[in-house]
Protein backbone atom coordinates (compact mmCIF):
# COMPACT_ATOMS: atom_id res chain seq x y z
CA UNK A 1 0.00 0.00 0.00
CA UNK A 2 1.26 3.46 -0.90
CA UNK A 3 1.95 5.49 2.27
CA UNK A 4 2.56 9.24 2.39
CA UNK A 5 4.35 11.06 5.17
CA UNK A 6 2.91 14.29 6.51
CA UNK A 7 6.14 16.32 6.31
CA UNK A 8 6.55 15.63 2.59
CA UNK A 9 2.95 16.52 1.77
CA UNK A 10 3.16 19.65 3.91
CA UNK A 11 6.32 20.74 2.09
CA UNK A 12 4.59 20.22 -1.27
CA UNK A 13 1.54 22.29 -0.27
CA UNK A 14 3.66 25.16 1.04
CA UNK A 15 5.84 25.22 -2.09
CA UNK A 16 2.66 25.23 -4.18
CA UNK A 17 1.13 28.05 -2.13
CA UNK A 18 4.20 30.26 -1.96
CA UNK A 19 5.64 29.25 -5.33
CA UNK A 20 8.94 29.45 -3.50
CA UNK A 21 11.21 26.93 -1.81
CA UNK A 22 12.65 29.78 0.28
CA UNK A 23 9.29 30.80 1.73
CA UNK A 24 8.26 27.19 2.31
CA UNK A 25 11.49 26.56 4.21
CA UNK A 26 10.97 29.71 6.25
CA UNK A 27 7.42 28.65 7.16
CA UNK A 28 8.62 25.25 8.33
CA UNK A 29 11.75 26.65 10.01
CA UNK A 30 14.03 24.45 7.95
CA UNK A 31 16.37 24.70 4.96
CA UNK A 32 15.65 24.78 1.25
CA UNK A 33 17.64 21.57 0.94
CA UNK A 34 15.32 19.85 3.42
CA UNK A 35 12.26 21.06 1.49
CA UNK A 36 13.77 19.76 -1.75
CA UNK A 37 14.50 16.40 -0.13
CA UNK A 38 10.94 16.06 1.19
CA UNK A 39 9.47 16.98 -2.16
CA UNK A 40 11.74 14.52 -3.95
CA UNK A 41 10.69 11.78 -1.53
CA UNK A 42 7.02 12.52 -2.21
CA UNK A 43 7.49 12.56 -5.98
CA UNK A 44 9.35 9.25 -5.84
CA UNK A 45 6.57 7.64 -3.82
CA UNK A 46 3.89 8.92 -6.17
CA UNK A 47 5.94 8.31 -9.29
CA UNK A 48 4.99 11.76 -10.57
CA UNK A 49 6.70 15.13 -11.05
CA UNK A 50 4.69 17.56 -8.93
CA UNK A 51 6.74 20.77 -9.10
CA UNK A 52 8.51 22.32 -12.06
CA UNK A 53 11.45 24.45 -10.98
CA UNK A 54 13.66 26.80 -12.99
CA UNK A 55 16.10 29.48 -11.75
CA UNK A 56 13.31 32.07 -12.06
CA UNK A 57 10.10 30.10 -11.62
CA UNK A 58 8.51 27.55 -9.33
CA UNK A 59 5.15 26.20 -10.44
CA UNK A 60 2.94 23.14 -10.25
CA UNK A 61 3.09 20.52 -12.95
CA UNK A 62 -0.21 19.28 -14.37
CA UNK A 63 -0.04 16.28 -12.00
CA UNK A 64 0.89 18.54 -9.11
CA UNK A 65 -2.14 20.76 -9.74
CA UNK A 66 -4.36 17.69 -9.81
CA UNK A 67 -2.86 16.40 -6.53
CA UNK A 68 -3.00 19.71 -4.60
CA UNK A 69 -6.63 19.46 -3.42
CA UNK A 70 -6.14 15.88 -2.22
CA UNK A 71 -2.93 16.94 -0.46
CA UNK A 72 -4.82 19.63 1.44
CA UNK A 73 -7.49 17.11 2.43
CA UNK A 74 -4.76 14.74 3.62
CA UNK A 75 -3.22 17.41 5.86
CA UNK A 76 -6.61 18.51 7.19
CA UNK A 77 -7.50 14.90 8.07
CA UNK A 78 -4.17 14.54 9.86
CA UNK A 79 -4.78 17.71 11.86
CA UNK A 80 -8.27 16.57 12.83
CA UNK A 81 -6.87 13.26 14.03
CA UNK A 82 -4.18 14.96 16.08
CA UNK A 83 -6.68 17.47 17.45
CA UNK A 84 -8.84 14.60 18.70
CA UNK A 85 -6.00 13.50 20.96
CA UNK A 86 -5.30 16.98 22.28
CA UNK A 87 -6.54 17.68 25.81
CA UNK A 88 -7.00 21.41 25.29
CA UNK A 89 -7.31 23.36 22.02
CA UNK A 90 -4.33 25.34 20.83
CA UNK A 91 -5.03 29.06 20.78
CA UNK A 92 -3.10 32.26 20.33
CA UNK A 93 -3.91 35.93 19.98
CA UNK A 94 -2.29 37.88 17.15
CA UNK A 95 -2.25 41.66 16.84
CA UNK A 96 -1.77 43.28 13.43
CA UNK A 97 -1.29 47.04 13.20
CA UNK A 98 -3.97 48.82 11.20
CA UNK A 99 -1.28 50.64 9.19
CA UNK A 100 0.17 47.21 8.33
CA UNK A 101 -2.87 45.05 7.60
CA UNK A 102 -3.56 45.33 3.87
CA UNK A 103 -6.05 43.76 1.47
CA UNK A 104 -4.06 40.52 1.55
CA UNK A 105 -5.12 39.83 5.16
CA UNK A 106 -7.86 37.29 4.23
CA UNK A 107 -5.33 35.34 2.17
CA UNK A 108 -2.87 35.31 5.08
CA UNK A 109 -5.50 34.00 7.48
CA UNK A 110 -6.59 31.40 4.93
CA UNK A 111 -2.97 30.24 4.71
CA UNK A 112 -2.86 29.97 8.49
CA UNK A 113 -6.08 27.97 8.59
CA UNK A 114 -4.79 25.59 5.95
CA UNK A 115 -1.58 25.08 7.93
CA UNK A 116 -3.34 24.16 11.17
CA UNK A 117 -7.17 23.84 11.06
CA UNK A 118 -7.21 22.91 14.76
CA UNK A 119 -5.60 26.15 15.90
CA UNK A 120 -7.89 28.82 17.35
CA UNK A 121 -6.56 32.25 16.43
CA UNK A 122 -7.83 35.59 17.71
CA UNK A 123 -6.86 38.61 15.64
CA UNK A 124 -6.86 42.19 16.91
CA UNK A 125 -6.27 45.14 14.57
CA UNK A 126 -5.26 48.36 16.31
CA UNK A 127 -2.54 51.00 16.31
CA UNK A 128 1.03 49.72 16.61
CA UNK A 129 1.61 51.43 19.96
CA UNK A 130 -1.56 49.94 21.48
CA UNK A 131 -0.62 46.47 20.26
CA UNK A 132 2.91 46.74 21.65
CA UNK A 133 1.51 47.75 25.02
CA UNK A 134 -0.86 44.77 24.93
CA UNK A 135 2.00 42.46 23.94
CA UNK A 136 4.24 43.75 26.75
CA UNK A 137 1.59 43.14 29.40
CA UNK A 138 0.91 39.63 28.07
CA UNK A 139 -2.47 40.19 26.43
CA UNK A 140 -1.13 39.19 23.00
CA UNK A 141 0.96 36.17 22.08
CA UNK A 142 2.31 37.86 18.94
CA UNK A 143 2.10 41.19 17.15
CA UNK A 144 2.99 42.41 13.66
CA UNK A 145 3.54 46.14 13.98
CA UNK A 146 5.36 49.14 12.61
CA UNK A 147 8.56 49.72 14.56
CA UNK A 148 7.96 52.40 17.16
CA UNK A 149 10.52 54.90 18.44
CA UNK A 150 13.92 53.42 19.33
CA UNK A 151 12.66 49.96 20.20
CA UNK A 152 14.93 47.41 18.52
CA UNK A 153 13.56 44.01 19.55
CA UNK A 154 11.42 41.84 17.30
CA UNK A 155 12.04 40.10 13.97
CA UNK A 156 12.13 42.42 10.95
CA UNK A 157 9.69 41.18 8.31
CA UNK A 158 9.97 43.89 5.69
CA UNK A 159 10.41 47.58 5.01
CA UNK A 160 7.25 49.60 4.30
CA UNK A 161 7.29 52.79 2.24
CA UNK A 162 4.82 55.60 2.91
CA UNK A 163 3.55 58.41 0.73
CA UNK A 164 0.79 61.01 0.43
CA UNK A 165 -2.47 59.83 -1.13
CA UNK A 166 -5.63 61.58 -2.32
CA UNK A 167 -8.21 61.32 -5.08
CA UNK A 168 -7.06 62.33 -8.58
CA UNK A 169 -9.28 65.43 -8.42
CA UNK A 170 -8.17 66.59 -4.98
CA UNK A 171 -7.42 70.32 -4.97
CA UNK A 172 -4.70 72.03 -2.97
CA UNK A 173 -3.04 75.40 -3.59
CA UNK A 174 0.41 76.25 -2.33
CA UNK A 175 0.21 78.42 0.75
CA UNK A 176 -3.07 76.94 1.95
CA UNK A 177 -3.31 74.55 4.87
CA UNK A 178 -3.44 71.03 3.49
CA UNK A 179 -6.40 69.00 4.71
CA UNK A 180 -5.41 65.80 6.50
CA UNK A 181 -7.17 62.58 7.44
CA UNK A 182 -5.37 60.62 10.13
CA UNK A 183 -5.68 58.25 13.02
CA UNK A 184 -5.56 59.36 16.65
CA UNK A 185 -2.67 61.58 17.84
CA UNK A 186 -0.98 58.51 19.32
CA UNK A 187 -0.50 57.06 15.82
CA UNK A 188 3.19 56.98 14.88
CA UNK A 189 2.53 57.47 11.15
CA UNK A 190 0.42 60.56 11.90
CA UNK A 191 3.27 62.02 13.96
CA UNK A 192 5.83 61.34 11.24
CA UNK A 193 3.57 62.95 8.65
CA UNK A 194 2.84 66.11 10.63
CA UNK A 195 6.50 66.53 11.59
CA UNK A 196 7.46 66.26 7.91
CA UNK A 197 4.94 68.96 6.99
CA UNK A 198 6.14 71.21 9.80
CA UNK A 199 9.77 70.78 8.71
CA UNK A 200 8.78 71.75 5.15
CA UNK A 201 6.85 74.82 6.43
CA UNK A 202 3.59 73.47 5.02
CA UNK A 203 0.52 74.39 7.04
CA UNK A 204 -1.91 71.58 7.76
CA UNK A 205 -5.27 71.05 9.36
CA UNK A 206 -6.89 67.81 10.45
CA UNK A 207 -10.36 67.60 8.97
CA UNK A 208 -10.96 63.91 9.68
CA UNK A 209 -9.77 61.71 12.56
CA UNK A 210 -10.67 58.06 12.09
CA UNK A 211 -10.84 55.12 14.45
CA UNK A 212 -9.23 52.77 11.93
CA UNK A 213 -7.81 52.46 8.43
CA UNK A 214 -11.21 51.66 6.92
CA UNK A 215 -12.47 55.08 8.04
CA UNK A 216 -9.31 56.85 6.84
CA UNK A 217 -9.53 55.12 3.48
CA UNK A 218 -13.17 56.16 3.14
CA UNK A 219 -12.34 59.81 3.92
CA UNK A 220 -9.53 59.89 1.36
CA UNK A 221 -11.64 58.11 -1.28
CA UNK A 222 -14.43 60.63 -0.70
CA UNK A 223 -12.05 63.48 -1.51
CA UNK A 224 -12.22 64.99 1.97
CA UNK A 225 -8.51 65.00 2.69
CA UNK A 226 -4.98 63.76 2.07
CA UNK A 227 -3.53 60.91 4.14
CA UNK A 228 -0.07 59.50 4.73
CA UNK A 229 -0.45 55.82 3.88
CA UNK A 230 1.56 52.76 3.03
CA UNK A 231 1.11 51.70 -0.58
CA UNK A 232 -0.35 48.39 0.56
CA UNK A 233 -3.23 49.93 2.48
CA UNK A 234 -4.06 52.78 0.10
CA UNK A 235 -7.61 52.22 -1.19
CA UNK A 236 -8.32 51.69 -4.87
CA UNK A 237 -8.91 54.84 -6.84
CA UNK A 238 -6.55 57.11 -4.91
CA UNK A 239 -3.15 58.24 -6.21
CA UNK A 240 0.21 59.32 -4.85
CA UNK A 241 0.08 63.15 -4.94
CA UNK A 242 3.51 63.83 -3.36
CA UNK A 243 5.23 65.19 -6.46
CA UNK A 244 2.12 66.94 -7.77
CA UNK A 245 1.79 69.14 -4.68
CA UNK A 246 5.43 69.24 -3.60
CA UNK A 247 4.78 67.40 -0.36
CA UNK A 248 7.79 66.23 1.67
CA UNK A 249 9.03 62.64 1.37
CA UNK A 250 8.12 60.31 4.21
CA UNK A 251 10.64 57.90 5.73
CA UNK A 252 10.19 54.18 5.31
CA UNK A 253 9.39 52.08 8.35
CA UNK A 254 10.31 48.58 9.42
CA UNK A 255 7.53 46.07 10.02
CA UNK A 256 8.47 43.73 12.86
CA UNK A 257 7.11 40.60 14.46
CA UNK A 258 7.05 40.27 18.25
CA UNK A 259 6.24 36.85 19.66
CA UNK A 260 6.19 35.07 22.99
CA UNK A 261 4.89 31.76 21.61
CA UNK A 262 6.78 28.72 22.79
CA UNK A 263 4.86 25.60 21.73
CA UNK A 264 6.02 24.21 18.37
CA UNK A 265 2.58 24.06 16.74
CA UNK A 266 1.74 27.70 17.44
CA UNK A 267 5.21 28.86 16.43
CA UNK A 268 4.89 26.90 13.21
CA UNK A 269 1.59 28.62 12.44
CA UNK A 270 3.15 32.00 13.13
CA UNK A 271 6.09 31.22 10.82
CA UNK A 272 3.55 30.48 8.10
CA UNK A 273 1.96 33.91 8.55
CA UNK A 274 5.36 35.63 8.60
CA UNK A 275 6.42 33.87 5.40
CA UNK A 276 3.12 34.72 3.70
CA UNK A 277 3.44 38.33 4.84
CA UNK A 278 6.91 38.61 3.32
CA UNK A 279 5.69 36.96 0.11
CA UNK A 280 2.89 39.49 -0.38
CA UNK A 281 5.13 42.45 0.42
CA UNK A 282 7.82 41.18 -1.99
CA UNK A 283 5.27 40.95 -4.82
CA UNK A 284 3.91 44.45 -4.16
Amino acid sequence: MLALDVESVQAFVLVADFQSFTRAAEALDTSQAAISMRLKRLEERLGERLIERTPRLVRLSARGAAFLSAARDFLAAHERAVAGLTISPRRFTLGIADQVAGPELPALLARLGAYDPALVIEVQIEASRSLLEAFDRGSLDAAIVRREDDRRDGEVLTEERFSWFATPGFEYRSGEAIRLASLAPSCGVRNIATRALDAADIDWIEVFVGGGMTAIGAAVSAGLAVAALAQRVAPQGVVDISARFGLPPLPSSQIVLHSSLSDPRSRGALRTIAAAFREHRASA
